[in-house]
């Protein structure tokens, strides 16, 4: 039984790795967090493995249906939506519930790829000599306390955020961060309209308030080190 967690693209598709595609093409089946953004890749490259979901929402049955296909002897890819499974999908979860039912059984390997965090902080020029990731913040409860936290750590922070959000953050970090600590914001890497914005919390979110097409797409925030 083996397990193939497959890095893909964050935006192009140009970004899959050779090994990526001869993986997903040798499974027997490929989990998705989503099958109908899976497909659309799969299609891309003509490539025809059967698909199952397995996201957040899945639940015990979830589980036990990757569990069967492995235990059956089968070879499973899993992908997430984009980027490298286990950040912030259920990637992670999965992992540890089928290392926990099967120990040495079952053969768990990487296939790298893409990834936002390593590619937002290569082009950044913020200092991030050690940093602290996020994932995605929390929608609500304990977001601003958070956010606080952040602009106290004399650590780099870096974290997802969504276009529904990002102006909140903005204003919020605009009122606890340190004038002089820079902020990176990273719009769409690797797709058409791929962005970064550098400067302090005020100004990217002066830049963002000025034009609402800024504010469109999905974000990766660093905060440099103090």
């Amino acid at each position: 039984m083996k397990l193939s967690i497959v890095a893909t693209p964050i935006g192009n598709l140009e970004d899959v790795t050779a090994r990526a595609l001869r993986t997903l093409k040798e499974a027997d089946i490929v989990a998705c967090e989503d099958t109908r953004v899976t497909k659309k890749l799969l299609s891309h490259f003509d490539i025809h493995t059967p698909t199952v979901s397995f996201h957040s929402h899945s639940g015990p049955a979830g589980y036990a249906r990757v569990a069967s296909l492995l235990k059956a002897g089968k070879h499973v890819a899993y992908v997430s939506d984009a980027g490298t499974p286990g950040v912030s999908d259920p990637g992670l979860e999965l992992v540890s519930t089928v290392r926990e039912m099967f120990g040495d059984a079952v053969t768990i390997e990487s296939i790298p790829g893409p990834s936002a965090l390593p590619a937002a902080i290569s082009i950044s020029g913020l200092k991030t000599p050690s940093f602290t990731f996020y994932g995605f913040l929390p929608h609500k409860k304990g977001r601003e306390k958070m956010l606080k936290e952040i602009a106290a750590s004399e650590r780099a922070s870096i974290f997802f955020e969504s276009p529904h959000r990002i102006m909140k953050a903005l204003q919020v970090l605009a009122t606890v961060l340190a004038p002089e600590r820079r902020v990176g914001l990273f719009r769409e890497l690797t797709k058409l309209h791929e962005e970064s914005i550098i400067g302090s919390a005020a100004e990217v979110l002066a830049i963002l308030e000025e034009n609402d097409e800024k504010q469109r797409g999905e974000f990766v925030v660093i905060i440099e080190s103090a």
